[in-house]
């Protein structure tokens, strides 16, 4: 199963760190919003040969028109190795942090990735630009602002996805599929792989389905109680989130989504941790040595994902840890 890491690194270490992850036999690096931009790094990575992927770029506040621009050049810079990954996020972020506008996520989404799909064949079959959605009008474009035929063709546009309609729609009419890490075999394969067929129906076009795991991995039990400690944190600030309730819904948790909410609005993030048992680590993250956590990855996902992108937050993982990692998920 090839497989994705985090480009974790300073931003003029993100082409040193790419070409380091490529030695140890990883397939290809990805980045997400967070504190720095999500396509700089990859700018920088582009060149390192591996595959680049945006895991995800948030689509709302962005123009089609730019995304397009974006992949496009990436995708020439990387030789025809980018994927441009968008998602929704919530509201509170879209309105307050980018000052951006949200209503009606599943069809916005739909249209942004129609409009920068119909930019993309524009740009490299000569079509005339004439896309008119519900949210996006395209159909202006001068022959000084087409770039012309990507020579690698036109980058995949992904949706990152965790809802039943969102993940329709995404399996409806983009290129791929980005499963969000916060998520159990059990809603996968009931909730999630339900969405895909709904959505896919009887097509026969091509597309990927890519899921991120949050990996707690060790060699020692110190190691490993390190890395369980770090991802609780993590799992109990997704788990406050109501966007993510129907997971823990699926396993007998739901009752833990408020609590936890009204927690993180108290600042008690210590608390929170506290509330996700062994259990829930269990159920939610891969765990346990490298060769552990690979048997666990291809167990819940080997037969439906095409890859997987491996997120290991808030603790260092050696290179050598990621090696034995990647070394198992290829054999």
């Amino acid at each position: 199963m090839p497989v994705d890491l985090w480009l974790n690194a300073p931003l003029a270490e993100s082409a040193t760190r790419a070409a380091r992850l490529r030695d140890l036999g990883v397939d290809g690096v990805f980045t997400f919003e967070g504190a720095h931009d999500v396509f700089a790094p990859l700018t920088l990575a582009a060149t390192a040969g591996t595959d680049i992927m945006t895991n995800v770029a948030m689509a709302f506040p962005r123009s089609p028109m730019h995304l397009a621009h974006t992949a496009w050049d990436l995708q020439a810079l990387s030789g025809g190795r980018f994927r441009l990954g968008l998602g929704s996020q919530i509201r509170p972020h879209i309105e307050k942090r980018y000052g951006s506008v949200w209503s009606e996520p599943v069809e916005r989404m739909r249209d942004t990735v129609l409009a920068v799909q119909a930019i993309l064949r524009a740009w490299q079959h000569g079509e005339r630009l004439d896309y008119r959605g519900r949210f996006w009008q395209h159909t202006l474009m001068p022959p000084q602002f087409d770039p012309g035929p990507n020579p690698f063709g036109a980058p995949p546009v992904l949706v990152g996805a965790l809802g039943p309609r969102m993940t329709a729609m995404a399996a409806e009419v983009a290129d791929g599929l980005l499963v969000m890490p916060f998520n159990t075999e059990r809603h996968f394969r009931e909730r999630t792989l339900a969405a895909v067929g709904k959505g896919r129906g009887d097509s026969t076009r091509p597309f990927e389905i890519i899921v991120e795991a949050i990996v707690a991995m060790g060699d020692t039990d110190e190691e490993l109680a390190t890395a369980r400690r770090a991802v609780r944190n993590l799992l109990a600030f997704y788990g406050s989130t109501p966007a993510y309730r129907p997971v823990l819904e699926v396993e007998g948790w739901a009752d833990l989504q408020p609590e936890l909410n009204l927690l993180s609005k108290q600042g008690r993030w210590r608390e929170m941790a506290g509330l996700i048992d062994d259990t829930m680590v269990d159920a939610l993250t891969v765990s346990g040595t490298p060769a552990a956590c690979a048997a666990q990855i291809r167990t819940r996902f080997g037969d439906t994902a095409a890859r997987v992108c491996c997120y290991f937050p808030g603790y260092q993982v050696s290179d050598d840890a990621i090696a034995a990692l990647v070394t198992a998920l290829h054999s």
